[in-house]
């Protein structure tokens, strides 16, 4: 039997009287899914058309995108009991990244955050710079001597190096290039369609993933035979209040997480530090005289990364203008009123990080690239709450926020401080959102060492 959305605005007797938001369904089945996944001013056009909440019908179900800092608040933290992480992102996600803290929720999420927390805060923070910073040099002397190279596909590989070195063991060489590669077939499959023969990209995801468990079935019984202080040695030795720790299967389905997660934002984030600072030069130069100020003929330690303050104002700017990923998607499983409209249980809600860090009530010319809007003299991003939520917000904000943070900063700092790069002309800059943010022609530039005159 065919579900009509309309006549769901009756359903609860304390919003009989509200009306649903202003939007279209579009076509039967597939409603606007295909304008939803080509367009990218789809959600642009429409907001200007209905404002900051509207329907449509997308991936198979009715759907209410809502767009600004009091959107996020009530998604992301006052009424985000109403609202499921598993019922939010469609199958081929839950399917593809498992029973991983990404789709959990309640009491289940709660106690495997806090079981994943310490590989991720403090202690083992400092144990990572060294590897980070390590890996980072092995590529940019690999890139001086490249000279020109496309950029997004190089820093995926850097990511990743450092990703499966520090969260599962993983030394650089042919197997992690392998592994590499396998999270290239499982990233691809997110968003396909979901037919599983095995030449579609479907299937090639679903066999990336299953090689992808299997090695890190592997890793974790070597850390349980001989423990180590990678983050998946700190998981196996993690044990909650009761005294339990993970099993098999959940052990890989997080450590399949903390790989995926590890890797994609970052990758778009350095992506797009490195094309703003081409773009602006007078923002490079200020960022190349705090790091001169800092740089010693000492390895890099957490406490010179925590005085980058310039810096962490540009990427700031970087994620508020370029966030990796542009919404989050959150299934309804409990009825409610937004700004005067109904939403239904069984809706799924998109809440748009992309308007909100682009809303000029909030921001001063959001358009302009401006780190200085992050200075403690503007601080633009504490004029209100979740306004700046290209991580997250509330309590399920992104568990490994201060571990890409300081890794962006080590490789930023090591760019800046001793090289200097042109992105190369005639390609397009224009940025694709998936999987995950990044320029369509990804990046091309021409790449040297910073000579002593400059």
């Amino acid at each position: 039997m065919a579900i009509n959305p309309d006549a769901m605005s009756t359903t609860g007797c304390a919003y009989a009287s509200k009306s649903l938001p202003p939007g279209s369904f579009g076509l039967p089945l597939i409603g606007e899914t295909i304008s939803f996944l080509r367009d990218p001013d789809f959600v642009t056009k429409r907001r200007k058309q209905y404002g900051s909440i509207f329907k449509t019908h997308i991936i198979g179900r009715p759907t209410v995108i809502m767009s600004g800092a009091e959107a996020n608040r009530f998604i992301l933290s006052s009424d985000m009991h109403r609202f499921s992480w598993r019922e939010g992102w469609p199958n081929t996600f839950k399917e593809l990244l498992g029973g991983s803290l990404f789709v959990q929720e309640g009491a289940e999420h709660q106690r495997n955050r806090k079981l994943l927390m310490p590989a991720f805060h403090g202690k083992a923070l400092s144990n990572y710079v060294g590897t980070m910073e390590r890996l980072t040099i092995n590529y940019l002397e690999k890139w001086e001597q490249l000279g020109t190279f496309t950029w997004f596909s190089e820093f995926k590989q850097l990511t990743f190096e450092i990703a499966s070195a520090l969260l599962i063991g993983s030394e650089p060489g042919a197997q992690t290039a392998y592994l590499s590669e396998l999270f290239h077939y499982l990233t691809n499959g997110l968003l396909a369609i979901p037919l599983r023969w095995r030449w579609t990209s479907y299937g090639k995801a679903l066999q990336a993933r299953d090689q992808i468990l299997a090695h890190i079935e592997q890793a974790v019984r070597h850390r349980q035979q001989q423990p180590a202080q990678d983050a998946l040695g700190l998981l196996v030795q993690s044990r909650d209040e009761d005294g339990n720790s993970l099993s098999m299967e959940e052990l890989k389905a997080q450590a399949l997480l903390m790989l995926f997660a590890g890797h994609e934002t970052t990758t778009s984030m350095l992506t797009s530090l490195c094309m703003a600072l081409a773009q602006h030069p007078e923002v490079l130069a200020k960022a190349r005289s705090e790091q001169q100020q800092l740089a010693t003929n000492e390895e890099l330690t957490l406490e010179q990364v925590r005085q980058m303050t310039y810096l962490e104002q540009v990427l700031k700017e970087v994620e508020r203008m370029y966030p990796p990923v542009g919404g989050g998607f959150r299934g309804v499983v409990e009825e409610f009123e937004f700004q005067g409209y109904y939403v239904p249980k069984g809706w799924q809600v998109l809440y748009r990080i992309t308007d909100t860090h682009l809303d000029s009530g909030i921001y001063t010319k959001p358009d302009c690239f401006d780190p200085e809007r992050f200075s403690p003299s503007r601080a633009e991003h504490k004029k209100q709450d979740f306004i700046l939520v290209g991580f997250g917000g509330g309590s399920r904000n992104c568990l490994g926020v201060a571990f890409a943070q300081l890794e962006m900063k080590i490789v930023a700092a090591h760019l800046i401080r001793n090289y200097t790069w042109e992105l190369l002309p005639k390609q397009n800059l224009t940025l694709d959102a998936v999987p995950t943010l990044h320029p369509v022609d990804g990046l091309k530039v021409k790449f040297q060492r910073l000579s002593i005159s400059n």
